[in-house]
C-alpha cells in the first residue's frame, strides 16, 4: 500500500515538475527578448557612412503648361 503511495506521489511531482519547466521555459524565451529589446534601445545609433566626392546639384526644369482659353 504504501509503495502504491509513493509511485503516485512520484508521478504527481514529475507531472508538476514537467509543467513547470514548460511555464519556465516560456518565460526564459519573452525575459531573452525584453533583454535583447533594452539592448538594441541603449546602443547608440549607427552613423550614416559619408559619401567620398562631391555632388553636383541642378534645377530641376522648368515645364510649360498650356492654359485654357
Amino acid at each position: 500500500m504504501k509503495l502504491r503511495e509513493a509511485l503516485e506521489t512520484n508521478r504527481e511531482l514529475a507531472r508538476e515538475f514537467s509543467e513547470l519547466e514548460k511555464r519556465v521555459g516560456k518565460h526564459d524565451e519573452e525575459i531573452t527578448a525584453i533583454i535583447e529589446a533594452i539592448r538594441q534601445l541603449m546602443a547608440p545609433p549607427k552613423k550614416p557612412r559619408r559619401e567620398i566626392g562631391f555632388h553636383v546639384r541642378e534645377k530641376a526644369p522648368r515645364y510649360r503648361t498650356r492654359k485654357r482659353p
